[in-house]
Formats: structure tokens, C-alpha cells, sequence
């Protein structure tokens, strides 16, 4: 039996947390746990050692780009995919070193699985950086 991708869920609204479990079971991946903000989401990096962590961007107590920082330097293997509610490319442009992918809150059901898809089946944060080099920057 091969082993689910374990995914922590960052969101400080639970309805999106939970709408996104029900997706992301459907599709086997395994939910590890589920923070509301990017200090509760380090603390859980931590603890439940993701292979994937699925981050919003804006959060009370800390927001999702200083919990993707503090997560690359402390776990650099693990994937970090933002949920954004605004798909600005400036913004997604500078924090890709941040990120392994971005998905607007409006697409979720369309581009989150594809993209968890390819991470999970990916070996390495190298070997990540490699395709989406290939990719031409997108995830």
C-alpha cells in the first residue's frame, strides 16, 4: 500500500479549512493537521513534519509569508503551496523562492490537485526547483 501525502491546512477561516479537507480526502492525501495562523502553522511544521503545507497568505498573529520563511529555514524539504484570495504576479513573483506554487482561493477545486499531485510525486526540494525551472517558473 503506498504511503499519502501528508498535507498540514493554514487558513484562519475554518470553513475554507474544512472545504478543503473534504477535497483533499477525496483525492487520498492525508490531512496531518490544520493551523489558523502562520505561528500556530511553524509550531505544527514542527511537530507533524508535512511533506506539504497549504498556506494562506493573509492571517492574523502572523501572516502566511512570514510563516513560509520561518518554515523554509526550519524544514527546507517541505513543499509550501499559497492559497491566495488575489492572484497578483508581482506579489507571486516575489515570493516563489518562498513557495513551490500558488493557488487562488477561486480555483482551488480546478489547481490544487494537479499541483499537490506533482509535488507529491516530486523526491526532493531539489528536484522541485529543477522543475519548475523547466516549467518556466510555474510550479
Amino acid at each position: 500500500m503506498a504511503m499519502r501525502t501528508r498535507v498540514l491546512l493554514v487558513d484562519d477561516v475554518a470553513v475554507v479549512r474544512t472545504t478543503i479537507r473534504a477535497l483533499l480526502e477525496q483525492h487520498s492525501f492525508d490531512i496531518c493537521g490544520e493551523a489558523a495562523d502562520g505561528k500556530e502553522a511553524i509550531e505544527k511544521v514542527a511537530a507533524l513534519k508535512p511533506e506539504i503545507v497549504i498556506l494562506d497568505i493573509n492571517m492574523p498573529v502572523m501572516n502566511g509569508v512570514r510563516a513560509a520563511i520561518e518554515i523554509r529555514r526550519m524544514a527546507p524539504e517541505t513543499c509550501i503551496v499559497f492559497l491566495t484570495a488575489h492572484a497578483i504576479p508581482g506579489v507571486m513573483h516575489a515570493l516563489r523562492p518562498f513557495s513551490d506554487g500558488f493557488v487562488c482561493k477561486t480555483t482551488v477545486g480546478r489547481q490544487l490537485i494537479p499541483l499537490l499531485g506533482r509535488l507529491a510525486i516530486t523526491p526532493s526540494r531539489n528536484a522541485r526547483a529543477r522543475i519548475r525551472a523547466a516549467a518556466g517558473g510555474k510550479a
